[in-house]
């Protein structure tokens, strides 16, 4: 019962990082799941696939009413990491828990650094005057990409990052949205809102893929009830994340949430390191 009672809140927050934050905020789940609702490492994963790709599908709808969704190239994207998804779904279910948490605690301090670089880029565009934007600014909101020259070396760096993606999402449950923003705005192009919203399409159509290998596998899904009311409170804070976090200070956002991931990361990994020894 009481983990029924902490999953409102749970969820709450969880969507809202997501929903405010975009890349990387959905990697807080599998933390929450296990530290917070008491569930296993592999059940923690396996909800995780479910939750973040319902709540990546709710917010890809929302970002495609604004037109800030490349439903094609999200697509795409996802269908070649699809047998990354499949990989590491299968290696993430035979693994020991601990060393999987002590693995997801690593990641989670890739994912600090990575979104302490997208604030410090994010102050950086900020910085000049009024007059008017900088030049060479990326576009606006809903504006079409930049159209940028296909070499094999591009196919070759979506492929590869594409691959890496699903790895992620189908090993540890997460969205990998914290790497699939930085290449949509570098080597697609994109507007960061429009590479935000086309992320969530990507990782919507990675954790179905992933959560359907694990279902394929006879891996069942856990505490249903306990499911369905952090997935309702995820969708539900995610939708209003995104509707305040144009109120704050996107950079100071990103800055305080990756402080808090290095201080989750260290506490995960004094734990994991603690059982395994």
């Amino acid at each position: 019962m009481s983990a029924l009672i902490l999953a409102l809140p749970a969820g709450l927050a969880v969507g809202a990082s997501l929903g405010a934050l975009g890349a990387g905020g959905s990697i807080l789940t599998v933390p929450v799941l296990v530290y917070l609702l008491g569930r296993s490492a592999h059940q923690a994963t396996t909800m995780s696939l479910v939750i973040v790709g319902a709540t990546a599908l709710a917010g890809a709808l929302a970002h495609a009413r604004a037109g800030r969704v490349r439903l094609g190239p999200g697509l795409a994207f996802g269908a070649l990491g699809a047998a990354g998804s499949v990989l590491g779904s299968k290696l993430g279910a035979r693994i020991d828990p601990n060393v999987l948490l002590l693995a997801f605690a690593v990641l989670m301090l890739g994912a600090a650094t990575a979104m302490l670089v997208r604030s410090r880029r994010t102050g950086a565009r900020a910085a000049p005057d009024a007059a008017g934007p900088p030049a060479g600014a990326t576009a606006t909101a809903g504006a079409p990409a930049a159209r940028r020259r296909v070499t094999v070396s591009t196919v070759v760096k979506i492929v590869a990052a594409a691959s890496v993606v699903g790895l992620l999402t189908g090993f540890f449950g997460v969205g990998g949205g914290f790497v699939v923003v930085p290449v949509l705005v570098l080597v697609f192009g994109y507007d960061t809102a429009s590479a935000i919203g086309t992320s969530l399409v990507v990782i919507a159509v990675n954790s179905a893929v992933a959560l359907g290998t694990r279902l394929a596998a006879h891996v069942q899904l856990p505490a249903g009830a306990l499911l369905a009311l952090f997935l309702a409170a995820a969708i539900t804070g995610a939708l209003l994340g995104r509707r305040y976090a144009a109120r704050l200070d996107p950079r100071l956002l990103g800055i305080g949430f990756s402080v808090a991931l290095v201080i989750l990361a260290l506490y995960m990994s004094a734990r994991s390191l603690t059982a395994l020894g």
